[in-house]
């Protein structure tokens, strides 16, 4: 095996029998699970213990019209607003709602009363069930007839087809946007967390002076690549034990917890939670999402994100290694660190403009630019890219990553081997000008 192939399997082997890979291994896949499978849960499963509100109604309307609703029980009392409220002081019910005398076309001073702030559920409850009354009401005294008022309602889907070679497929902005932004976040992370942990372990190794002893039996590139190289296959090996397991109690979940199928009581309870979309409308949603994720390029998103990956981080880990020769403490290496993190950051700022336009010309350039393009062209592949937009970019990438590796161990040569000296700017571009 070569010396640089020795390097790559020590900082491998490392790092992935520390205690801290293994844990975060088994953790991560559980917690993004769990970001995944707990909402649903929590929306899907019963509402728990109901709540009784008084209803003191001035108007003799409400009774009999104001629907209970999973998690509320409305308890008509007689109209007596100081009565409801002392035994709201003995805790008999949860609250009490005063309904004054009021005109239904501009309802006014409803309130209600409680010793504890009331739940966002409960206050939604409350003004739903309120307002399908006052909206009934509106609609009899116009005398309209709902059925013609259902039929006036008009909702539009408008469904897009993508026409490329004389194919016609369907295509989901909505869903090529979730890609797009897990997609660069994802590479934004772990480019940013490895990167450090490539500085880090140049620093340690300068300052513990082992750097002196593999020096002497390597050079200092063949170092510098296989720490790069080493590290970014323990990044890989995480993120693909993130994305199996995740995949694997993901399914896990929904299979034991039992709502894998959503009905309708389900999906309605689910829509009221965030709109006033009825069920079958909010059962067609997540039937077109999930029809939607049918559309999408699978093996062209795996295969640029495994690229933009391994490129970005390949790119930016030498960068990121140069800074750890060139400084002796964390401390010391902030100066040099954030003009290497700010392309990183300006990336993910401009994902919002590139989505209002993935085909403008700021998304075309920002992701033809190695530093910028694994972030933002992650964001535009979904939309679908021309193919020599794409290899442009790829092959610009590949380019930069050259440079940049170059760049690095011309400083990395001098720098892993200087101790106690204050480096600047300066000295970096003299040791990268320096000769052999």
């Amino acid at each position: 095996m070569s010396k640089t192939g020795l390097i790559i399997q020590r900082e491998y082997l490392t790092r992935v029998r520390k205690k801290s890979f293994i844990i975060m291994s088994i953790l991560g896949p559980v917690l993004f699970a769990m970001l995944m499978v707990v909402p649903i849960w929590l929306m899907t499963r019963d509402g728990g213990e109901s709540r009784t509100i008084a209803v003191v109604d001035e108007n003799a309307y409400f009774a009999g019209k104001l629907k209970n609703t999973g998690s509320i029980v409305f308890d008509f009392r007689e109209n007596d607003i100081a009565l409801a409220r002392q035994q709201l002081e003995e805790r008999m019910f949860y609250g009490v709602l005063h309904l004054p005398l009021m005109d239904f076309n501009k309802p006014e001073g409803i309130r209600l009363y409680a010793d504890r702030n009331p739940s966002m559920d409960v206050m939604m409850g409350i003004e739903r069930s309120l307002g399908k009354v006052i909206e009934d009401f509106r609609i009899e005294e116009a005398g309209i007839d709902r059925e013609i008022l259902k039929k006036l309602n008009a909702n539009i889907s408008v469904q897009t087809i993508n026409i490329s070679k004389g194919e016609e497929k369907e295509s989901s902005t909505g869903v090529a946007t979730a890609v797009g932004y897990v997609a660069s976040l994802l590479i934004y992370f772990f480019i940013l967390f490895y990167g450090v942990q490539i500085m880090r372990g140049v620093i340690e190794e300068k300052s513990n002076r082992i750097v002196e002893v593999i020096i002497s039996s390597v050079r200092p590139f063949q170092l510098m690549l296989g720490k790069i190289i080493g590290i970014g296959a323990v990044g890989l090996t995480q993120f693909l034990i993130w994305a199996v397991f995740t995949v694997i109690i993901y399914s896990g979940a929904i299979a034991i917890l039992g709502i894998n199928n959503l009905d309708t009581d389900q999906i309605q309870q689910m829509g009221q939670m965030t709109s006033t979309t009825s069920a079958g409308e909010t059962e067609q949603m997540v039937q077109e999402v999930f029809k939607a994720i049918g559309t999408i390029n699978i093996p062209l998103i795996l295969f640029s994100f495994l690229f933009y990956f391994l490129g970005a981080y390949l790119l930016y880990g030498s960068l990121f290694a140069a800074i750890g020769s060139a400084a002796d403490t964390d401390s010391d290496a902030q100066q040099f660190q954030l003009p290497v993190t700010i392309p990183l950051i300006i990336s993910i700022v401009v994902l919002g403009a590139v989505l209002k336009d993935p085909d403008g010309s700021l998304a075309f350039w920002m992701s033809i630019i190695p530093l910028f393009s694994p972030v933002v062209m992650m964001m535009r592949i979904p939309f679908g890219v021309p193919v020599w937009q794409l290899m442009l970019s790829m092959g610009l990438l590949v380019g930069g990553f050259i440079f940049t590796t170059w760049m690095a161990g011309r400083i990395y040569r001098i720098g892993v081997l200087m101790h106690g000296a204050k480096v600047n700017y300066k000295i970096l571009a003299k040791w990268l000008f320096m000769k052999n």
